[in-house]
């Protein structure tokens, strides 16, 4: 009996083991080229948490998939993508046996070429000019891929958001500058191969990482680890903002001790590059080195160093650019017998990183990084006191200026002598100095606006599967940051010593210190204005992921504290009792919720809606009304209002790939500083005198929407055709509040001259400085043999001139009486202040390649020609507010050639990128 009862529990033990015997998939992933097995490749079953990564040999299994069609996505950093449908049966592992990944040279390649406008930005000050194109080099979607090689350099912004919306982080810290909260990709500029690995998510969708922004997350890992193994060396030229660039990577993969380790090098350089005087030098260093202690705990150290000098081109006016052609630059002029440009752009800020990986469970994994970032930005101009302008663009030495007096024989003198020259006279400089009234006293001299930054920053997330259908994703990150702000003298221009005093004002005024009056300045010395910024940040997110058979949906929500504090250096002598020594803390304690859906109707066809409400602390730009100078606090400041939402049809075949999204968002009590010289400001609008002011734009509201679609369509198995489309409309919103703090009236009894403009009407005005729609269709062939071409046409329009603020207040139109200025009619005044819209852009660009390999090394050749057509287009620019008031406006038009006309940057004509590389 008791043998009997044995059998029979062993026999039900066996059909019962057979009847729970697991369902599932497995396979074995290998490169093309080498047939070698690839570590780390993702297998991942569509709109699942099922995610599995292969081990050195190249093998992957995942277990408790659900019966029936499923699609199966294979990839790896570098390689194409599979995207292959599946049937799962009842009980049973589906081994799919070798999968091959190809190498995706093409991809990479054109990673490696994007030269995008943040590396000219328009500011001194990382001014958010740019395209948001960087922020897209990890993407693969049809649209984004649009967007970052093809419309980046028209300065197009994925749904109109400037940068500081984004959030940009290496191994969990955020890169985004606590100043501007814009991220300064230059800080690893020109080390693509070591960066490549990101992730990116579009507007608020989730991250692992962070709550993140309204207009995306990108996140670079340089963990050792997972970098494929090999060595990488390429040579590029091009004709863009640099001529030449030499690379090389290698990487250890991870050895049977456990270490690991990643460097990398890089130079660009130029001795001019595609607009005048455009000097470029570069050099990059990256290391990275990982240690494995058991299967639990990892440390990895990167270092990175990317130090960038670079000239800049000047905005010009259509008078100046109809005389001396679009890429002309009046920043440069002749020394030696070589261009020198006075305004160069050097960035040297290392960072030094320490993460430790710990993998508490099998399901729950905790990663801490440490990092601190230090070093310089600098931007070189040119100074001079009781001299002329050096700027051979100033309006008094232009033909307009003597047009709008009726002095002709000026007027021709000044057009012969501009086009004959027209650049900075370096020679004249030193001769000035020679000769000063005041032995050895520079008249002239070339300085740097520096910021010495010194940043510590702290992350800690964790990522946990709470169940089969439930993920966690939380963490917190601290940053400590003390900025160094100052003007730097670089050199005294054949002259012994600079005056630390301020000619345009007079007695203790004139004095940039007073407490220490009537400074000699020498080469090397700090001077004009002297402060630190000093900032304390804290964010914390918890979010939670639900996958389930129709649906999945997650919730996140976020809290920030933001401290800022300016401690000035010198005792400023227009701000003598306010100054000097530390300003008041100003704290922003901030919070946010996003949430989104994804239903499936099927497994290829899906409803994606996002949505987000975030308020947001002013950055510390925009918190001081004028920090060089005063330790006073903008007015009427306080946190921002941002919401967002989006709802996206997405469709995923092997063949066909789409998105179609409508998304909308709202900025609202937004806070921006301008500075410039105004005449007809103030008490006497009708002054003939100019005024240096700072300008505070505050409550301010901004609201774009639109659509975006990206199409992709394998025709055939080695033709592909794609489209994307983009059309938005991006508009100020309301009117807000205007004031200007003009430092000629501050006084003991004044500290804080701010002068109440009253409203900026500019609502329904379109937001400045890229294309508001946009679409491209292109076509690729990818042979067998591993060689591609293809081809992409452009069109962009809609980009419009940002417009002048302080022209939109009632002071343009009334004067010190109050009355109303003669001729200043609802139809004079709108003709005149109508918002300039920039011609229609149409770019055509192609790309070609091939890669050969020889035993166990690849060569290859990319190329890519942009622009082929050499269209010339404007990209942005700006009105001036000089002339502030309607009679001043008028007669600067009167002769339609204006000295005080708008500025314009232009993008590139025709330029190439071909790239030579050994993969071995």
């Amino acid at each position: 009996m008791k043998k009997l009862v044995f059998s029979t529990l062993l026999v039900l033990q066996a059909i019962l083991a057979f009847a729970q015997q697991p369902t599932g998939i497995s396979g074995k992933v290998i490169d093309s080229k080498s047939n070698l097995p690839l570590q780390n490749v993702v297998a991942t079953i569509q709109n699942t948490n099922l995610t599995q990564m292969t081990g050195a040999d190249g093998k992957f299994v995942l277990t408790n998939v659900k019966v029936g069609s499923q699609l199966l996505l294979i990839k790896s950093n570098g390689y194409k993508e599979q995207l292959l449908p599946i049937e799962i049966l009842a009980n049973q592992v589906l081994d799919l046996g070798v999968v091959v990944l190809e190498e995706d040279i093409q991809t990479n390649e054109q990673q490696l070429s994007l030269v995008t406008i943040t590396e000219n930005d328009l500011g001194d000050d990382n001014s958010g000019s740019e395209s948001t194109s960087g922020l897209l080099q990890a993407s693969r979607d049809a649209y984004q891929q649009a967007a970052a090689f093809n419309w980046g350099g028209a300065r197009f912004r994925i749904r109109g958001l400037d940068n500081e919306y984004g959030t940009t982080m290496i191994n969990g810290v955020v890169m985004n500058k606590i100043y501007d909260g814009r991220p300064q990709w230059g800080n690893w500029g020109g080390l693509n191969d070591a960066t490549r690995n990101q992730e990116f998510t579009m507007g608020s969708a989730p991250s692992d990482y962070t709550f993140g922004g309204i207009l995306g997350t990108q996140e670079i890992n340089t963990r050792a680890s997972i970098y494929r193994p090999g060595t990488r060396i390429s040579f590029s030229g091009t004709n863009t903002n640099y001529n030449w660039r030499a690379m090389g990577t290698h990487a250890s993969g991870l050895d049977s001790k456990g270490w690991a380790y990643v460097v990398s090098a890089g130079r660009r350089w130029a001795q001019e590059a595609y607009f005048q005087g455009t000097d470029y030098s570069a050099n990059s260093i990256f290391a990275s080195v990982e240690k494995r202690f058991g299967k639990r705990h990892a440390l990895n150290f990167t270092s990175i160093y990317a130090q960038n000098s670079r000239g800049k081109t000047s905005p010009n006016t259509d008078e100046v650019n109809n005389l001396k052609g679009y890429k002309y630059n009046s920043y440069w002029g002749w020394q030696n017998g070589e261009k020198r440009n006075s305004r160069d752009k050097d960035i040297e800020e290392p960072i030094m990183m320490l993460s430790h990986y710990w993998k508490i469970t099998d399901k729950t994994n905790l990663t801490t990084n440490v990092a601190y970032q230090t070093g310089l930005i600098g931007n070189s101009r040119l100074d001079y006191q009781g001299a002329n302008s050096p700027d051979p663009t100033y309006y008094k030495y232009l033909p307009s200026y003597f047009n709008n007096l009726g002095q002709d024989v000026n007027e021709a003198d000044s057009k012969a002598k501009f086009l004959a020259n027209g650049q900075i006279d370096w020679d004249a400089m030193y001769v000035a100095n020679q000769n000063s009234k005041y032995p050895g006293r520079a008249l002239y001299a070339l300085y740097s606006d520096r910021t010495d930054d010194k940043q510590i920053s702290a992350s800690s997330y964790i990522f946990s599967t709470l169940s089969d259908h439930i993920t966690l994703n939380a963490g917190g990150t601290f940053r400590k940051l003390k900025s160094h702000n100052y003007q730097k003298m670089l050199d005294l221009l054949g002259a012994t010593y600079f005056s630390d005093v301020d000619l345009f004002y007079q007695g203790d005024a004139a004095q940039t210190d007073l407490n220490n009056p009537d400074r000699k300045i020498y080469v090397g010395d700090e001077y004009g204005y002297n402060y630190n910024l000093n900032a304390n940040v804290f964010d914390a997110f918890t979010q939670f992921k639900f996958t389930y058979k129709k649906a999945d949906f997650y919730l996140a929500q976020t809290f920030s504290k933001s401290e800022y504090q300016r401690d000035g250096l010198y005792r400023n002598g227009i701000y003598a009792y306010n100054s000097f020594g530390k300003s008041k803390k100003v704290s922003f304690e901030n919070f946010g919720f996003k949430g989104g859906v994804t239903y499936k109707i099927t497994g290829q066809h899906l409803l994606d809606f996002n949505g987000a409400y975030i308020t947001k602390a002013p950055n510390m730009r925009n918190t001081f009304a004028n920090a060089r100078i005063n330790n006073n606090i903008t007015p009427d400041l306080g946190s921002e209002r941002v919401a967002s939402v989006d709802a996206s049809y997405i469709i995923k075949t092997p063949k066909f790939k789409s998105r179609l999204t409508a998304f909308a968002s709202k900025v609202q009590n937004a806070t921006e500083l301008s500075f410039f010289y105004a005449e007809g400001v103030g008490e006497d609008t009708d002054a003939d005198q100019d005024a240096f002011i700072s300008e505070l734009l505050t409550g301010l509201d901004k609201k774009n929407f639109g659509l975006e679609l990206g199409l992709e369509y394998q025709l055939t198995s080695t033709i592909k055709a794609s489209a994307a489309a983009s059309y938005g409309q991006y508009l100020y919103a309301n009117n807000p509040s205007l004031k200007i703090n003009d430092d000629a009236q501050a006084s003991i009894t004044n500290p804080q001259p701010v002068i109440d403009f009253g409203k900026a009407y500019l609502k329904n005005y379109r937001l400045p400085g890229m294309p508001q729609t946009a679409a491209s269709v292109g076509l690729e062939y990818r042979d067998p043999h591993f060689w591609w071409i293809g081809a992409n046409y452009n069109y962009l329009a809609d980009s419009y001139l940002d417009i002048s603020n302080i022209t939109r207040t009632d002071n343009f139109v009334t004067g010190s009486d109050g009355l109303g200025f003669t001729g200043a009619t609802p139809e004079s005044v709108a003709k005149i202040l109508k918002q300039e819209k920039f011609d229609e852009i149409y770019l055509l660009n192609a790309t070609a390649g091939k890669s050969w390999r020889v035993n166990s090394t690849t060569f290859g050749i990319f190329a890519t020609a942009n622009n082929i057509l050499d269209k010339i287009y404007k990209t942005g620019g700006f009105e001036q507010s000089r002339k502030a008031n309607y009679p001043d406006a008028v007669a600067d038009n009167a002769n339609g050639t204006p000295s005080f006309g708008s500025k314009y940057f232009y993008g590139y004509g025709r330029t190439y990128f071909v790239n030579l590389f050994v993969n071995f």
